[in-house]
């Protein structure tokens, strides 16, 4: 029996986004501005959630040891999900991104900018960021708290709530929701592939929307 996080890789934003609609559920699509360097690749998983906070002139190495100590806490499965509250330094790169995909962290999702790029690449780290900036977080940002609800745009992220981002976009999943998000979104999907099979079998698109009550 496939788990969840199989179940919602199955699936995609799209029809997602219109389970969640016709639920009445709102505020659950993250801002267009963060994009995949793998846009190829479907992003699934439990939130890991952090928050973070500019401090300048921190001490470095204070930083470093509060930045490799989030490393330690991230859990096998889940998707790094960090609001810094900062658009100057990069908040993951190539060690961090090596460490995390060791551990078995399926991916990154940042408001805010990432480092070594075509290392993240190399490995296949899928990372979500706005940009890219080389500079680190050395004696500038320091995190605040983690497994805590984080805002990214209007959305409101609870940790474990399930994060699914593809091509499209990023969506956040109520974990309290996710088992009968996956189910309907099968279900839509299958219905889908009816509208196609008669859609290319010459009915009317009108049509085909009437039998079937999905486009």
């Amino acid at each position: 029996m496939l788990d969840l996080t199989e179940r919602l890789s199955a699936c995609y934003t799209g029809v997602i986004h219109d389970v969640m609609r016709a639920m009445s559920l709102r505020d659950f699509t993250l801002p267009s501005e963060l994009r995949p360097i793998l846009p190829e690749r479907t992003l699934v998983g439990p939130a890991f959630t952090i928050e973070g906070r500019v401090a300048p002139g921190a001490d470095a190495h204070e930083t470093l040891l509060a930045w490799t100590g989030l490393l330690s806490l991230a859990p096998s499965g889940s998707v790094w999900v960090s609001q810094p509250n900062d658009r100057i330094v990069a908040h993951m790169g190539e060690l961090s991104a090596e460490t995390l995909k060791d551990k078995g962290v399926r991916g990154c999702i940042a408001d805010g900018f990432v480092r070594d790029v075509n290392f993240l690449l190399a490995i296949g780290f899928q990372t979500w960021c706005r940009g890219f900036t080389p500079r680190d977080i050395v004696g500038h940002w320091l995190p605040a708290a983690t497994n805590v609800p984080v805002k990214i745009g209007d959305v409101v992220i609870t940790p474990g709530d399930y994060m699914i981002g593809d091509r499209d976009g990023l969506i956040r999943i109520p974990q309290s929701l996710a088992q009968q998000i996956a189910e309907k979104a099968e279900v839509a999907m299958s219905t889908e592939s009816l509208v196609r099979k008669a859609i290319l079998s010459g009915v009317d698109p009108q049509q085909a929307y009437l039998r079937y009550g999905k486009f």
